[in-house]
């Protein structure tokens, strides 16, 4: 795999996302002489006694505390003395006194993320970090050392200073860390690994554990899996719009450009790509028969008497129809499973206006994290060619650590990725439910002996998940908790949000694996309804064909003649239409759900089934074959 350069301005989220995931990175030299360059400017700084903040001061609410030039500890009874300098002391405990956070370990592929957008800010050249720190910290990343970072801990204002500091204390020697997937002390880790651990000089500590790289480190896998679920989830929409035989006059291209919102222009063009050559949707109500239970006289030849339904229509009667000729003369006298309305409701007709305001907030999302990605998050800054009359002129303390611009955007997809799972949780209710699935059998089972389930609680589980979304979507980033004897007044909470984030968006792929593995059941059903019928009439018999239909006038009585006249008619139509089909996208992608899940006809377990949906869903399968067509 080729090694991805790191030079501080051009690293790009696939580029993260391949690091994440395995491969090797390595330093850029032309920007190498500008990271030395800081580096000995704070050198020559120390060297001239200057007060700098986190260099030759102490940090946080200890700012105004200068170093002395030796250590008061040596003057106490019994006081050995130390190896080390006091700044080297200073950037050492700085580390180890932070990685203080609690909780499950960050995935490898968060942590192998973070340690590359480490390297990659300091690369900028302001932090003053020495060449030999960021090629042994590199080192570590491409020897597949992964320090334990536990998830709990940062509150996103210094950036992530707890989890950072579990990063930067197996540079060190210490912590924990996972080498070949055992879990070892950092020490032993970076021994195996062929490594030797570093001694930190002059702001060293401060440039490693500043800045907010779990937060975007989590942010950015997130916004990979989002992207993705994105397109999953307007396929899983076309899938159903199928399965309802729906309406596609409300994603027309000319509707859209009279509301030109970015993402709901491109949901309305993907649909239509996805339902490219459908003869399902927009097909005439009258053509629609209705779901009828199977019972041991539904059908009347070998090969219909295979099916495990029955289908009907309800006849209009002529005293029915006054005020409304006009409507039956375009549309004939039979009620099935489609109502006679020219609008579906709100979760199929207003998939551009919701999917398209989820993309809109993903894409926002992505702005911000494209522009922190090459960002400089550490603190203080270093200008060392700045000319200047004073040293504070030259590192200065700023708040590019603070989190906010991360977790606001991050706020926004928390509220975002409940309403694309709501959606997705509705669209398979209106499927499961024969009082708004037009047609379609209760819970998408024949149930002939009353003694089955189906999809029923399928529906449960997706408005389970649903409702916990929709709990964790309150914004960390409103609530302020100050630390640091009150110098870190307001902080960020970005950490917090990019982990709700990420974990948000693995449960909305579940509820939109839930849709598919629901809307590829519905599919079956109503294509091989609408195509039984078809096969019925292709037989030539308008007495057979009415025989399903009800409320109708029997043989003999006056109207007889005319109704059976408008049988023909339905008969004839269907006859000559072309077998139904969905669109090309999503046959290709109902055709890789049933290699590996079969068509429900009889209740079973399903619980392997469901695990299978969500699996095809998180790899990709799906979205690929439908991508493919």
């Amino acid at each position: 795999m080729t090694k991805i350069q790191l030079d501080g301005l051009s690293l790009t989220r696939a580029q993260l996302v391949a690091v994440a995931y395995g491969a090797q990175v390595e330093l850029a030299a032309a920007q190498l002489p500008a990271v030395a360059r800081a580096a000995d400017f704070l050198a020559e700084q120390v060297a001239r006694e200057e007060p700098i903040y986190g260099v030759s001061t102490g940090f946080g609410s200890n700012a105004d505390r200068l170093l002395g030039g030796h250590r008061l500890r040596d003057q106490l009874p019994g006081a050995q003395k130390s190896q080390e300098t006091l700044h080297e002391e200073l950037q050492r405990n700085l580390v180890v006194t932070h990685a203080v956070c609690v909780g499950e370990p960050f995935a490898a592929e968060i942590v192998r993320a973070m340690l590359c957008i480490r390297i990659n800010t300091l690369m900028r050249g302001h932090s003053g970090i020495r060449v030999q720190t960021l090629q042994a910290l590199a080192a570590m990343l491409n020897a597949g050392v992964v320090p334990v970072v536990p998830q709990l801990g940062s509150v996103g204002a210094s950036g992530d200073l707890a989890p950072l500091s579990h990063l930067a204390i197996v540079l060190l020697g210490g912590g924990e860390a996972f080498y070949e997937g055992e879990r070892m002390p950092g020490a032993q880790a970076l021994a195996r690994a062929g490594l030797a651990p570093v001694t930190l000089s002059y702001k060293e500590g401060l440039a490693l554990n500043n800045g907010t790289a779990q937060m975007l480190a989590c942010g950015v896998l997130a916004l990979a899996t989002l992207e993705d679920l994105l397109d999953t989830a307007d396929l899983a929409a076309a899938m159903t719009i199928d399965a309802f035989a729906g309406r596609l006059g409300a994603f027309a291209e000319a509707v859209h450009a009279l509301r030109p919102h970015p993402g709901q222009v491109e949901v309305a063009a993907h649909l239509r790509r996805l339902l490219e050559d459908s003869t399902l949707s927009d097909i005439p109500y009258h053509l629609v028969p209705r779901f009828r239970t199977w019972s041991p006289s539904s059908w009347d030849t070998a090969s219909s008497q295979q099916l495990r339904f029955d289908i009907g229509w309800d006849w209009v009667p002529f005293a029915q129809r006054h005020g409304r000729e006009k409507f039956y003369t375009r549309f004939r006298p039979f009620r099935g499973g489609k109502k006679h309305q020219p609008q579906d409701s709100y979760s199929l007709r207003c998939i551009p206006q919701v999917h398209g305001a989820v993309r809109d907030a993903v894409a926002q999302a992505a702005r911000v994290l494209e522009i922190e990605l090459n960002s400089l998050t550490d603190n203080p800054i270093v200008f060392p060619d700045a000319q200047a009359e004073f040293v504070e002129q030259q590192v200065i303390s700023a708040g590019h650590f603070h989190g906010m611009p991360l977790a606001l955007a991050m706020s926004y997809l928390k509220a975002a990725i409940p309403v694309l799972a709501s959606i997705s949780e509705r669209r398979l209710n209106k499927l499961v439910d024969p009082a708004t699935n037009d047609g379609l059998p209760g819970f998408l089972i024949g149930n002939e002996d009353s003694t089955e389930s189906g999809h029923m609680i399928v529906q449960y589980t997706a408005a389970a998940i649903v409702n916990d979304l929709a709990s964790r979507a309150h914004p960390a980033s409103v609530y302020s908790i100050p630390t640091s004897a009150n110098a870190e007044d307001h902080v960020s909470m970005g950490a917090n949000e990019a982990r709700h984030v990420l974990a948000m968006a693995d449960d909305l792929g579940k509820v939109i694996a839930l849709e598919l593995y629901t809307a590829a059941q519905a599919l079956d059903l109503r294509r091989d309804m609408i195509n039984a019928a078809r096969d019925l009439a292709d037989r030539g018999d308008a007495a057979a064909l009415a025989a399903k239909v009800h409320g109708g006038p029997l043989p003999g009585d006056a109207a007889y003649a005319d109704f059976l006249a408008e049988v023909e008619g339905l008969r004839s139509e269907l006859a000559t239409a072309a077998e139904f089909r969905p669109g090309k996208a999503v046959a290709a992608a109902h055709a890789v759900i049933r290699e590996e899940i079969a068509f429900l006809d009889r209740d079973r377990a399903l619980d392997g089934e469901v695990a299978l949906a969500v699996r095809l869903v998180r790899d990709g399968k799906v979205l690929a074959a439908a991508r493919l067509a």
